[in-house]
């Protein structure tokens, strides 16, 4: 067998759509949400459904934007991404207690939802770290 160095059918650069795996593990989330919405009493899913679906979105875009930002820039969204994700934990609670949701839908999208809050949380503790007064006067 002959090994030329004659280019392949594959392009090298082909681009990659990486995300953080926190982000990642949020549209994970999401995506379970939608299918689950979409089967919501209607008396839930044009009030506290429609409110959990703009809270999703709202936590991606949080997550999405500190993906970009410099650390010191970070802290605020990742804050406001814990925030976010902990009243949609709360409200995908109420939907539970009210049998608009039920047992199995719940609990997956609830582990789903615990996982990007301990990713949130180590990140929010990682960028406190980086930005404490200590670590900036050591500088």
């Amino acid at each position: 067998m002959v090994v030329t160095n004659q280019p392949t059918n594959q392009p090298t650069n082909q681009p990659t759509n990486k995300i953080l795996p926190v982000l990642g593990k949020v549209k994970e989330s999401y995506l379970l949400w939608y299918k689950f919405y979409l089967d919501l009493p209607k008396t839930h899913r044009h009030s506290l459904g429609q409110r959990i679906d703009t809270l999703f979105v709202e936590v991606i875009e949080a997550i999405s934007a500190a993906s970009f930002l410099s650390p010191a820039e970070k802290h605020p969204y990742v804050r406001l991404a814990i925030k976010k994700a902990d009243t949609l934990r709360v409200l995908l609670l109420v939907l539970w207690e009210t049998k608009s949701l039920d047992d199995k839908k719940y609990i997956a999208l609830s582990v789903k939802l615990d996982e990007a809050g301990k990713m949130l949380g180590g990140w929010n503790g990682q960028l406190a770290k980086q930005n404490s007064p200590a670590k900036a006067g050591e500088k």
